[in-house]
């Protein structure tokens, strides 16, 4: 054989070989072949954020793998609230962990989408430099504070705080960023401080810039930051899938707070397998303290989202009192109350 033939030889070989590894590694060849399923057959791809107000989403299917009946839907990761909403438009996701107002705004535009659980209750802080001149809320005047959407909770946190310090909206400038950016944004003095959910507080307080200026409790009882959203043609067409997906996003919430090890080996496989964090980060952000979130009490409920709903038309980024079964659909987790948490445990191959 010809030099030039054998370098032709190996050279195609070393690009299927690297073609292949990679379709191996980045292809999720799970949700490609779901695809081509017939409709009612499909598995539901429900999207996520890497932060723990969504951690319920990886919980429940890490830990469905080893129960009877295997996956129960394909989780998608995305890095920002905009692209999860226009994939939920376009139905290339049928559910979606998203921010209530978000959640509200898509219904009041005619979206067909219902609210169905929560994500968890607390879980969201005010952050800002460790060592920097912001010592109180008032300090915040004329800075600037990133949130992760003008449709989050995050933002009405702090025109909730705003309201007691005094402050008008102008007071504050407020920058829409993914969450993900936001620790590296203030790190390198980009912003003053940011409004978000865990574990990006948790990363700013890990490495030693960051300082938790309030937690959203502080200012919200009772505070709930992202929702379970479904498309109502799955409602329609496939009830008892949406139960499946609910009782076991509401048996995760119960598997979560039954103590620290359920949380500790939580934030191993979901940081390693699904958010791409350092493992000892979210167990930072699950476990200082063990309360700083919790999965519990995830039914909706009307007194919590005719607050939001009525704080967005007084901010103005609703302009209607849309009522809150026009948005919801409580029958899944009124059904969902009567589940118990998973018995599963770290190394066990099965899970019931």
């Amino acid at each position: 054989m010809r030099l030039k033939t054998k370098v032709l030889v190996v050279g195609f070989g070393w690009l299927v070989l690297i073609s292949s590894l990679h379709s191996y590694l980045n292809v999720n060849w799970g949700a490609v072949f779901n695809d081509y399923l017939p409709q009612l057959k499909r598995k539901v791809t429900v999207a996520y954020l890497p932060v723990t107000c969504q951690l319920t989403c990886p919980v429940t299917d890490y830990i469905s793998k080893f129960s009877e009946n295997g996956q129960i839907f394909l989780p998608r990761l995305f890095q920002g609230f905009p692209e999860i909403k226009e994939a939920l438009i376009a139905n290339k996701v049928q559910a979606a962990f998203i921010v209530a107002p978000m959640a509200i705004a898509l219904a009041a535009q005619g979206a067909p989408v219902k609210i169905v659980y929560l994500g968890h209750r607390y879980g969201s802080a005010v952050v800002v430099a460790k060592n920097g001149p912001v010592k109180t809320f008032a300090d915040l005047r004329g800075r600037t504070v990133a949130i992760p959407s003008r449709f989050s909770d995050e933002r009405l946190i702090l025109f909730r705080a705003m309201k007691l310090w005094g402050m008008s909206p102008a007071d504050i400038k407020m920058v829409e960023m993914a969450p993900p950016d936001v620790a590296g944004a203030l790190a390198a003095h980009a912003i003053d401080g940011f409004s978000m959910g865990e574990p990006f507080p948790s990363q700013a307080e890990m490495a030693g810039f960051g300082r938790v200026l309030f937690q959203a409790r502080e200012y919200w009882p009772d505070y709930m930051s992202c929702i379970l959203v479904v498309r109502q043609d799955l409602i329609d067409s496939r009830p008892e899938a949406v139960q499946v997906l609910v009782d076991g996003i509401a048996r995760s919430g119960l598997w979560l707070d039954q103590g620290r090890p359920e949380r500790v080996d939580a934030a191993d496989f979901v940081g390693r397998y699904y958010y791409n964090q350092k493992p000892a980060l979210l167990q930072w952000a699950l476990t200082r303290p063990i309360d700083r979130v919790t999965y519990h009490s995830l039914a909706p409920r009307k007194s919590d989202f005719d607050m939001v709903r009525d704080m967005m038309i007084e901010t103005g980024v609703l302009d209607q009192k849309i009522p809150f079964e026009q948005y919801t659909d409580l029958r899944f987790s009124d059904k969902a109350t009567i589940q118990t948490a998973w018995k599963y445990q770290a190394g066990s191959a099965t899970a019931r």
